[in-house]
């Protein structure tokens, strides 16, 4: 958007560019300043020509009015010459951090590529006006040298590690060491007969008073499950296979079987082998496998015409 083209004679009416009226105190001034500078700043107003000349006329008329003796005498004419802005010879700081460097904070050069337009709300201005006062802005100089940053806060939260154990780990209980945060090992003994997605809860022992949670996964490559003796595997059926029955090969601990799954069978559907489990002392648990029914990703069309008859069909029935 292109706005219009500032004249020489409008330089010299400050309260006309901050938009002020006589009686303006330090408020509405660094209120009226926020507001306007946030609208002209050339980074903010890449394609506009007379962003630059009107943001150096906004800086002009901060400096020139927020001075207390200046302002007994606004109704005399300014002269220009003597409040001339020196600081964007060397070209024009971010934003942010120009006005915290105006406004007392200290000052870091950054990447002046980006603004945040998020960063300045109603809200923020507000708050901030009243941690200033008239000697710290008249008193204020631009430090020679950029101070480093201060590191980043972390907030403490809890930890959660994942660990892995073997069927007869899970079964028998484990001893696994842990590193906290600190650098600290601690040894942790898991319980017997665990099972895979099992949450233990290490209390008070992350940063703040946090606590570290361990995920236990007890899974084999094959895809099985572990659960106290109890073995799960999820078994995935074609629609035309869980509704005619068939018979698949399904993993177990000892090895791969035949499973017969019966006709008419819907995803959730529980099948057991029984004694295909873990075993602990004279008790033997079974494994469990249950029904997921998915449709092909390579379905063609004479596939889908043939599901559109059966729908058309059931459709008819009820």
């Amino acid at each position: 958007m292109i706005h219009g083209t500032m004249t020489t004679s409008s330089k010299k009416d400050y309260l006309s560019i901050l938009g002020l009226s006589p009686d303006f105190d330090d408020k509405e001034l660094k209120k009226a300043f926020r507001r306007e500078a946030r609208k002209w700043h050339p980074d903010l107003n890449k394609n506009d020509l007379n962003a630059e000349e009107r943001f150096k006329l906004i800086n002009q008329a901060y400096e020139y009015l927020r001075n207390p003796n200046i302002r007994k005498n606004i109704s005399d004419e300014i002269n220009q010459d003597d409040h001339e802005n020196n600081n964007f010879k060397t070209g024009f700081p971010d934003f942010q951090d120009y006005l915290d460097s105006l406004f007392g904070y200290e000052y870091s050069p950054k990447n002046y590529n980006e603004y945040n337009d998020e960063s300045f709300t109603d809200e923020s201005i507000n708050s901030n006006n009243d941690e200033f006062n008239n000697d710290e802005f008249n008193n204020y100089e631009y430090p020679t040298t950029s101070p480093e940053e201060p590191p980043p806060v972390k907030l403490h939260q809890d930890i959660e590690t994942v660990i892995e154990l073997t069927p007869d780990e899970a079964l028998n209980g484990a001893s696994i060491l842990i590193e906290l945060e600190d650098e600290t090992v601690v040894e942790v003994d898991t319980p017997t007969f665990a099972g895979d997605g099992w949450r233990l809860r290490l209390e008070n022992i992350a940063r703040g008073g946090k606590d570290h949670y361990l995920q236990l996964k007890v899974q084999t490559e094959s895809g099985l499950r572990i659960d106290g003796l109890r073995v799960l595997y999820k078994l995935e059926l074609f629609p035309h296979d869980a509704l005619l029955g068939c018979a698949v090969e399904v993993p177990t601990l000892d090895g791969n079987v035949t499973l017969q799954v019966p006709p008419k069978s819907s995803t959730g559907r529980m099948l057991r082998l029984k004694g295909r489990g873990l075993t602990f002392e004279d008790n033997v648990g079974d494994q469990y496998v249950e029904i997921l029914v998915v449709i092909p990703a390579d379905i063609n069309d004479e596939e889908i015409a043939l599901y559109t008859r059966l729908q058309e069909l059931s459709l008819s029935d009820s």
